[in-house]
C-alpha cells in the first residue's frame, strides 16, 4: 500500500493533469505523480524539470538505463527496478545487459566506457564521498566534460527521487515479483519475468 495518498487523476491541479498528459500515463506513473499532486505547484515543476532532464541529455539512453538500474538497486526503490524505457531498449537494452549489473565490472558484454559510469553512479548511490580524482580522472577517459556533468545531474536525480520513491513504496501496479518488500531484490533477477515498458 503506498505510504502517502496518491490523488486520483480526476483531482489533480488541471494545468498538473494537462502538463503531465495524465491520462496517457501508465498506472504506475499516475500513482506516483498523483503522490506529488498533494502539493500541486512543486509537482507541475517537477514535471517540468524532468522533462527538461530527459530533452536536454544527450548521452546514450543504454547507458542512462543501466546507470538508472543500478541505481534502484542500491535504493532498493521497487517501481525503479520493475520499469524500462522503451528509449532504452529501442537503443540497444537488454535484459542480459541489466543481468551485467550484478557484477557491472567483471561484465565482459559492458564497454569499459559503461563500467566507468557505473562505478561512479555505484559511489555516488552508496559512498558519495568515496569519489575521487581518480574516479573523474576515469570517467575523462571516455567522457566529455560536458557528459561528465550530465551523467553527474542525472545519477544525482536517479538517487534523490529513488530514495524517495523506495519510501513511498509505490507497488500495488507492479508485476508481482516486484511488490515483496521483506527482502533485498534486483532489478536482475530470474524471478523477474514481467517489466513494465514505459515510452520515454
Amino acid at each position: 500500500m503506498t505510504r502517502i495518498a496518491s490523488l486520483p487523476v480526476d483531482h489533480w491541479d488541471p494545468e498538473l493533469r494537462e502538463l503531465a498528459q495524465a491520462d496517457t500515463l501508465p498506472p504506475v506513473q499516475q500513482t506516483m505523480l498523483g503522490v506529488y499532486a498533494n502539493s500541486p505547484e512543486l509537482a507541475k515543476a517537477f514535471v517540468i524539470f524532468s522533462g527538461a532532464m530527459s530533452q536536454g541529455l544527450t548521452l546514450r539512453r543504454r547507458l542512462l538505463e543501466l546507470v538508472r538500474l543500478r541505481i534502484a538497486f542500491h535504493n532498493q526503490c521497487r517501481s525503479c527496478m520493475a520499469v524500462r524505457y522503451e528509449s532504452a531498449l529501442d537503443d540497444g537494452l537488454t535484459e542480459e545487459l541489466v543481468c551485467s549489473l550484478e557484477k557491472p565490472m567483471e561484465a565482459p558484454d559492458l564497454t569499459d566506457a559503461e563500467k566507468a559510469a557505473i562505478h561512479y553512479a555505484d559511489l555516488a548511490a552508496s559512498n558519495h564521498l568515496a569519489i575521487s580524482d581518480e574516479t573523474l580522472a576515469n570517467l575523462r577517459k571516455y567522457y566529455s566534460e560536458k557528459e561528465i556533468v550530465e551523467l553527474c545531474m542525472y545519477v544525482a536525480y536517479c538517487v534523490g527521487f529513488g530514495r524517495m520513491a523506495a519510501t513511498y513504496r509505490i507497488i500495488e501496479e507492479l508485476p508481482e515479483s516486484f511488490q515483496e518488500t521483506t527482502t533485498k531484490i534486483t532489478p536482475w533477477a530470474d524471478d523477474h519475468t514481467e517489466r513494465l515498458v514505459i515510452r520515454a
